[in-house]
């Protein structure tokens, strides 16, 4: 009876032991010691709006959490000329997003799924600064991604989003998955595999903003970026997301409803 009696109280305390690492484990973090956020003001003008109402700001990037998917219905950042170095930086371990109300999906979940941990916020974009670098490894900041379409089309098109910053100087970024019902899901958390990705590119002056907005399905492809461009429109039906919510209508009528290559060099 008293060994019945011990092995019961064990229960109870690893019960306990156990709701207390899962409700008050605060992981590690990527923060710098004094959290000062780094965007520019004017993207703030530019955010999308959440569907989710769970916005999470790092230093160098915010981000809009959906803990139905398991990941960023959008990740938005600026990029300036000065931040593309070609510093070695080493690659730290993923790790959970303490800044997630409900934590951000346990990197585990890719294990073993044949899907990449695929950057939305890429780290090589933030090479300039250690923290910055370490910042985009947090689950929050990725999503299921085929090896093949990470490596090709996705990284092309990361590529000439460099390419448009050392050419215009700066401009702002806002990319993720298309979440919808009815997704893949791996892991046991079911992190949602999203059949596309997309990303829109902004420059220029807030009142007369330039946008190209691309809707890449989820698989590599040879064809030319171009062949990917969509109005903003279709993208904010898609995901019921407005991404220039803070915009008067007159001025996101007039780049969202077509495809306007005017001012962009391929």
């Amino acid at each position: 009876m008293k060994k019945r009696n011990i092995y019961s109280l064990l229960l109870i305390v690893l019960v306990i032991a156990f709701w207390l690492f899962e409700n008050f484990y605060v992981t590690e973090t990527f923060e710098e010691k004094n959290h000062v956020k780094k965007l520019n003001p004017k993207m703030e003008l530019l955010f999308p709006s959440s569907t989710t109402n769970v916005i999470v700001e790092h230093t160098y990037y915010s981000l809009s959490y959906s803990e139905q998917y398991e990941q960023a219905e959008w990740v938005a950042y600026e990029m300036n000329k000065t931040y593309l170095t070609y510093d070695n930086r080493k690659r730290p371990h993923f790790i959970e997003d303490s800044m997630v109300s409900t934590r951000s999906a346990d990197s585990k979940n890719y294990r073993g799924s044949g899907f990449d941990r695929g950057h939305l916020c890429p780290a090589g974009d933030m090479r300039f600064s250690e923290s910055a670098y370490n910042q985009t490894f947090y689950t929050s900041n990725i999503s299921p991604q085929e090896k093949e379409f990470n490596a090709g089309v996705w990284n092309r098109l990361e590529q000439k989003v460099r390419y448009w910053t050392k050419t215009y100087n700066t401009v702002y970024v806002i990319t993720g998955g298309i979440l919808q019902s009815g997704l893949k899901a791996i892991g046991s958390e079911d992190v949602a595999v999203p059949r596309y990705f997309y990303k829109v590119i902004a420059k220029g002056d807030v009142e007369n903003l330039e946008v190209l907005a691309f809707l890449l399905p989820h698989e590599d492809s040879s064809f030319p970026l171009k062949n990917f461009l969509v109005p903003v429109d279709s993208l904010e039906r898609l995901t019921g997301i407005d991404f220039f919510e803070k915009l008067p209508d007159n001025r996101e009528d007039r780049f969202e409803k077509d495809v306007i290559l005017k001012g962009w060099k391929f």
